[in-house]
């Protein structure tokens, strides 16, 4: 799953001591979500509280105030409505599978994300959700997919990017680091890992350059 690549891309370390843990959603991408598909279309609050509250019935009653904010901030830009949404993709020469959440009537693509946007460009994992989604649109539809939207819902903000020969390196790579942590083998954490906020860290700090028989 595009999923599995993305958490391994966060911290491949954790996505080991976690690849077997159901992966549920936040509140506040419920939110999104459902706002998202009213993208296009007047944003009328409290039709689409309604909506959220069936789809999570115990969702925090004051994550409204959230919805209304996220609303105000679309609200300050055209969006294009979907002509489909919630579409699978998939790739069967390299294994993936993943959603598309948003796609318009000029066939454009977009992913929803629940985070603010960055002052400029898209986040590291962003990028790696958009390259994977085009090596799989590839596949199916045997055309080139030059990128994709990611539309930072509570900012009201939608950026393109344009899929790098980078980008699609490093979804081979993760791929390549995803099957050998599925096969049992320990990974290496990255440089740049979360560690200060990680409840592994040191079950982490005790167990790296060890091989996996050395810890059972």
């Amino acid at each position: 799953m595009i999923s599995d690549l993305v958490r391994v891309h966060a911290c491949p370390v954790r996505f080991y001591y976690e690849r077997n843990n159901a992966v549920t959603e936040s509140d506040r991408y419920a939110v999104c979500k459902q706002l998202s598909y009213h993208l296009g279309k007047p944003l009328e609050e409290d039709a689409i509280w309604n909506e959220i509250v069936t789809v999570r019935q115990k969702i925090d009653p004051a994550l409204k105030e959230y919805l209304g904010i996220s609303i105000t901030s679309c609200n300050k830009q055209e969006w294009k409505p979907s002509k489909e949404t919630d579409v699978r993709v998939f790739s069967n020469k390299y294994g993936l599978a993943g959603m598309i959440d948003r796609i318009t009537d000029d066939g454009a693509f977009s992913i929803i994300r629940a985070a603010g946007a960055m002052p400029m460009g898209t986040y590291a994992a962003d990028r790696l959700r958009i390259a994977a989604i085009a090596l799989c649109l590839e596949e199916m539809t045997g055309n080139e997919v030059e990128g994709g939207y990611v539309e930072y819902i509570p900012d009201g903000v939608s950026r393109y990017h344009a899929v790098q020969p980078r980008d699609r390196r490093q979804v081979i790579a993760l791929l390549h680091k995803y099957k050998s942590i599925v096969d049992g083998q320990f990974p290496e954490p990255p440089l740049n890992a979360p560690c200060n906020r990680c409840k592994y860290k040191e079950k982490c700090e005790s167990s790296v350059g060890h091989r996996l028989s050395e810890l059972l």
